[in-house]
């Protein structure tokens, strides 16, 4: 299982948002590069990149940011947040970044994420943002009234290989992962699965890698110390087999 350690950008500077509401955002770096660098350094080269303004406005206004981390840390870099157009998809794919993450727009713009499927392929990721069951959209502030099932069903039928799921009520409450969502999902789709939201602990990596799944993005459990990466890294398995992909080499 591939661990991505996350970095959710905010004006430049690495955040924390609290089940996804930006006014309880804490900071945690003024210098994202030092934090990607830690991560590749603990044995982590994978990195989940969010850019939280783009969420909620759509465009890339923390694009610099992400070209940064990407060119210093060496790590094969995804990208999510206001993805909404093949312009921020070319912009951030030409730019070297490895993988794009789309989220409102795979609910409200099937015509695009087709598009962008059928030209980029694994380079396409899509991000399920779950709350009560439904995705939610624009940066998590509205549901879309499209359930869980009948969007990963669809996602097969496309072609999407790589979806990031989130459990919106677990993110950053540091109260355990959604175990049971992440199992059932595995076992139901031929998707490759990414768990988001409350991974928190050690045992969480222990289960979610007993799993089989593809990955899982790991965000404040690291930023408070409860998760040493490099303990994670090697609970999880190889965590190179992804680098060949994409920009990266």
């Amino acid at each position: 299982m591939i661990l991505f350690p996350a970095i959710d950008l905010y004006e430049g500077r690495a955040v924390r948002l609290y089940k996804g509401r930006y006014d309880e955002m804490t900071v945690y770096g003024e210098h994202p590069v030092d934090i990607a660098r830690d991560f590749v350094a603990s044995g982590c080269p994978h990195i989940h990149v969010v850019d939280l303004e783009g969420a909620k406005t759509g465009g890339t206004p923390n694009l610099s940011a992400v070209l940064s981390i990407k060119e210093k840390s060496g790590a094969f870099c995804e990208i999510g947040g206001g993805v909404r157009s093949m312009d921020v998809i070319e912009r951030y794919l030409s730019s070297g970044l490895d993988r794009v993450i789309l989220g409102t727009a795979a609910v409200r713009d099937e015509a695009t994420l087709c598009r962008a499927v059928g030209k980029y392929g694994d380079r396409i990721a899509v991000g399920a943002d779950i709350r009560d069951g439904m995705v939610a959209v624009s940066g998590w502030t509205e549901t879309s009234g499209v359930s869980l099932e009948a969007f990963f069903a669809r996602m097969e039928e496309i072609g999407v290989e790589t979806v990031i799921c989130t459990d919106i009520s677990k993110d950053g409450a540091m109260a355990g992962t959604n175990l049971a969502l992440y199992e059932a999902l595995a076992e139901r789709y031929r998707l490759n699965i990414t768990a988001s939201g409350g991974v928190s602990d050690m045992d969480d990596v222990r289960r979610l890698a007993s799993m089989n799944l593809y990955g899982a993005i790991i965000g404040k459990a690291y930023y408070t110390g409860a998760i040493d990466l490099s303990e994670a890294a090697r609970l999880a398995g190889d965590q190179t087999s992804d680098l060949h992909k994409g920009a990266a080499t």
